[in-house]
C-alpha cells in the first residue's frame, strides 16, 4: 500500500498521511511531484491516492498525471480522497473513472472537508477555532473510514451515478474553463522581492526568478502553494489581494 497525494496548503498531506497510517504504518505517502513516484506506484498494489477539488473537479495536474502514466493502473486497487472547503458532488469519482478507464479496481471514494485554502478570495474563510473544528471532524471521519476499510467496507462517497451528476450540474458545468487544462493568470506583483521560496515550492516547476524578481508561466495548477507561503504576499491567482495564507499547520 502507497499514499500519493497533491497538496497545495497541506489539508491533502495529512488526509492521506492520517489514513495510510491507520491502515499500515509501514506504509509510505508521497507527493505527486516526488522524483520516484512512478517506480512506488508500479511497486504496490494499493494506492491512496489525494487531491483537492477545484470547482467540483480534479486539479488538471492530477489528471494529467493518470493520463500520461496509463500504463501504471492496470490492476491497481485504488481509494480516491477528495478534500473541500465546501462542495463537491463528486470529486473522488472524477478520477475514479480515469482510474477505471485504465485498467484499476476502484476500491471506494472518501471527501473530506476540510479549512478552505483559497488565499485570496473571503467566501469560505473561518475563524481558526471553526477551522480547528473543521479538522477535528475530518480527523474523526478519518479514522471512523479506517476501521470501516479494516473490516472490508469501503466509502462510496463521490462515485455514484447521483453524486455524477451533483458535481457536473452543480460546478463543473459552470466552471468548466477554469479546469480544462493549466492556466496562465497566477500574478506576481512588482513588490516581490526575488526570494524564489515560490519557485522551490512550486509542483509544476511553473515559476522562476529573474532579474530579483519571480515571474510564472502558463501551468499554474491552482494549488496555491506558492500563495499561502510567499513571504510578501505578492503572489495572488483567482483574487486581486491576498486575504488570509490558509496552511494546515496554522489550524492544528
Amino acid at each position: 500500500m502507497i499514499g500519493i497525494y497533491l497538496s497545495g496548503t497541506g489539508n491533502t498531506k495529512h488526509c492521506v498521511e492520517k489514513l495510510i497510517g491507520l491502515l499500515d504504518k509501514t506504509a509510505a505517502a508521497l507527493p505527486l511531484e516526488a522524483a520516484d513516484v512512478t517506480r512506488q506506484i508500479k511497486n504496490n498494489d494499493t494506492v491512496i491516492f489525494g487531491y483537492p477539488t477545484q470547482f467540483s473537479n480534479a486539479p488538471h495536474m492530477v489528471r494529467d498525471f493518470i493520463k500520461r502514466n496509463s500504463f501504471l493502473w492496470e490492476n491497481k486497487k485504488i481509494l480516491c480522497v477528495a478534500t473541500m472547503g465546501a462542495f463537491s458532488g463528486d470529486g473522488a469519482g472524477c478520477t475514479a473513472r480515469l482510474f477505471k478507464k485504465y485498467g484499476a479496481t476502484i476500491l471506494g471514494g472518501v471527501h473530506i472537508k476540510m479549512p478552505d485554502s483559497v488565499c485570496d478570495s473571503k467566501l469560505l474563510k473561518k475563524s481558526i477555532e471553526q477551522n480547528r473544528e473543521i479538522i477535528r471532524q475530518a480527523d474523526k471521519k478519518i479514522e471512523r473510514i479506517a476501521e470501516q476499510i479494516k473490516h472490508g467496507k469501503y466509502p462510496k462517497d463521490g462515485i455514484t451515478w447521483i453524486a455524477h451528476m451533483a458535481g457536473f450540474l452543480g460546478q463543473r458545468l459552470w466552471f468548466y474553463k477554469k479546469t480544462a487544462g493549466y492556466t496562465d493568470k497566477l500574478k506576481i506583483s512588482a513588490d516581490c522581492t526575488g526570494c524564489g521560496l515560490c519557485a522551490s515550492l512550486c509542483p509544476m516547476k511553473n515559476i522562476y526568478v529573474k532579474n530579483g524578481k519571480a515571474d510564472a508561466g502558463g501551468r499554474c495548477t491552482m494549488c496555491y502553494r506558492c500563495i499561502s507561503r510567499c513571504p510578501q504576499k505578492v503572489i495572488t491567482l483567482l483574487g486581486d489581494e491576498v486575504v488570509e495564507q490558509c496552511r494546515y499547520e496554522k489550524y492544528c
